[in-house]
Order: structure tokens, then C-alpha cells, then sequence
């Protein structure tokens, strides 16, 4: 089974995984939403670096988290246990592929802004074909994640580890999440409202899990 002090560190690993992948995105995006995003990142390398740290960190954090749940999962259903730790190993060499084309744009910027010629057209089709990897390389990681996770939370409702209130808005969440991913990646943009259940899922959570734990069954 699984002590309280891991109860506590997977809980504290789940948030930490939140806010360090908002704010580490957020800080990304908002330099590569510039309309000369090339010479931006040049001029702002250092918060990109900061930007793309902070999303390893959340890559780190995700394995984590399935290792430490890996021994409960088990106990409960070694189907679901593999799967759930495959999906977020998964999630995080996907993600860890998206934080490498940022780094690579950051190459390119410098030989961009090296050429003193803004017409370089060469270099603003590379930085874009790298940017539309890193977006796919997200979406796919969200799909994995929303697999992985939907039979985590259904093991969750199942055995009643949780209350099952929470397991069903993890439900929810996930399966609103592979759809954003889904519809994503055939091109349309369902903008951020199917995020929103799993994102409330994965604050809530990690929250009963630090104050309350899981409940013990057999």
C-alpha cells in the first residue's frame, strides 16, 4: 500500500507540476506570440531558458507522481498500475521533445538576428515548422495524459479511494482533455474551456490527498 508522507508527496508533486507547467507555458508563449518572435527570443534567451527549466521540471514531476502511485495502483488492478506509469513516462519524453525545439529556436535566433537581413524567410520557416512540433509534441502528451489518467481516475471511482464526486470530474476532465487534444490536432481550436475540469481535477485532488489521504480499502 502507500504511507501518508506519500500521499503528501504525491499530492505536493501534482501541484508542483501545475504551477511550474503554467507559468513556465505562459512565460514561453508569451515570447514566441510575438510577430518577430526570432529576434524576440534572441533579445529574451534567458527567460526562455527559465520558461523551458521550469516545463522539465513538470516532466520530472509526472514521472514522479506514477512511481510513487505505482505501488497503490498495483495493489489494486496491475493492468491499470502499468498503464497509468507507461502513459506519464510517456507524457514526459513527449513534453521533453517540446521544450527541445524552443532550445533550437533559440540557435536559430542567433544566426537569424546574425544575418542582419529580416527578409531571411529560410530561418522564419524553420522557427515556425519548430513551433508547430512543439504544439504537436503538447497535444500528443495531453492525449497520453488524458488516456493514462482516465483509467487512473476510473480505478479511483471503482475502488472508492477517493470521494467518488472528485473521481467523476476527474472522468470528465480527462475525456474533455483528449477531446481539446483530439480536435486540435485535426485543426480546430477549442480554445482553453475543455481544460478546465482537469484543471480544477488536479488542484482538488492533490488538495484531499495532502489533508485527507486515500481512503483504505482492501
Amino acid at each position: 500500500m502507500i504511507t501518508r508522507t506519500n500521499e503528501k508527496i504525491i499530492g505536493g508533486l501534482f501541484l508542483l507540476a501545475t504551477v511550474v507547467f503554467m507559468i513556465g507555458s505562459s512565460l514561453l508563449d508569451s515570447h514566441l506570440a510575438q510577430s518577430d518572435y526570432l529576434s524576440h527570443i534572441h533579445l529574451n534567451r534567458m527567460e526562455v531558458l527559465i520558461a523551458l527549466f521550469l516545463e522539465l521540471i513538470n516532466s520530472a514531476a509526472v514521472v514522479g507522481i506514477a512511481i510513487l502511485l505505482f505501488p497503490l495502483l498495483k495493489h489494486h488492478n496491475e493492468s491499470i498500475a502499468l498503464g497509468y506509469l507507461s502513459s506519464r513516462i510517456i507524457e514526459s519524453v513527449l513534453l521533453i521533445v517540446g521544450i527541445i525545439c524552443p532550445l533550437v529556436l533559440l540557435t536559430l535566433s542567433e544566426a537569424y538576428t546574425a544575418t542582419g537581413d529580416d527578409s531571411q524567410d529560410y530561418y522564419i520557416n524553420i522557427g515556425n515548422m519548430l513551433i508547430k512540433g512543439q504544439d504537436m509534441s503538447f497535444e500528443l502528451a495531453m492525449l497520453v495524459l488524458g488516456l493514462g489518467s482516465l483509467m487512473f481516475c476510473y480505478l479511483l471511482y471503482r475502488k472508492r479511494l477517493i470521494p467518488r464526486p472528485l473521481s467523476l470530474l476527474g472522468i470528465v476532465g480527462y475525456i474533455t482533455l483528449m477531446a481539446s487534444s483530439c480536435l486540435t490536432i485535426i485543426g480546430f481550436d477549442p480554445g482553453f474551456v475543455l481544460f478546465i475540469p482537469g484543471g480544477v481535477f488536479e488542484v482538488l485532488f492533490p488538495i484531499w490527498l495532502i489533508t485527507k489521504g486515500f481512503y483504505r480499502t482492501k
